[in-house]
């Protein structure tokens, strides 16, 4: 019997949506979620002061960077969790989810990172029982790739 088509429903872009509002760390960089599809994750952030690593020359600092291409990929991860996990109840469901972590992160930095504001992009690789793995970009607001990552999720 074929699984049922995966739909990414309001409720739950609001349920991913909540979970990443809630950690306090992507509220001091400033992430926007933009979109949640089964096929992509689009994140966003403004520059500011506090996030500035090289303060001669006003660059990005390379663990934000690193950061929000894990938050995104994090994100891909979740929902691909979801879409694997969707035949289990939904109590059972949260529990493996709950478990969501980043088992590695490889992060190649590109360009400095210059802009007023940041995009992150993520696709899911392949999504498996217990692990995921996400491919992630960052550019800049004039569409300069700045940096690209590959991580490696537990979730469930």
């Amino acid at each position: 019997m074929p699984e049922p088509t995966f739909e990414m429903t309001d409720e739950l872009q609001q349920a991913v949506r909540s979970f990443f509002q809630r950690i306090p760390f992507n509220n001091v960089i400033g992430i926007e979620v933009d979109q949640l599809a089964p096929e992509q994750v689009l994140m966003s952030f403004a520059m500011k002061d506090e996030l500035i690593g090289n303060f001669i020359h006003g660059i990005l600092h390379g663990g934000v960077i690193s950061s929000v291409l894990d938050v995104a990929g994090g994100a891909m991860a979740l929902i691909g969790a979801f879409e694997r996990h969707q035949h289990l109840s939904s109590s059972e469901r949260m529990n493996r989810l709950s478990k969501l972590g980043t088992i590695d992160l490889r992060v190649d930095y590109l360009r400095p990172g210059r802009g007023q504001r940041f995009v992150a992009s993520a696709v899911l690789l392949r999504s498996g029982n217990k692990v995921a793995v996400v491919r992630s970009e960052l550019h800049s607001d004039d569409g300069t790739l700045i940096a690209v990552g590959t991580g490696t999720y537990l979730c469930g």
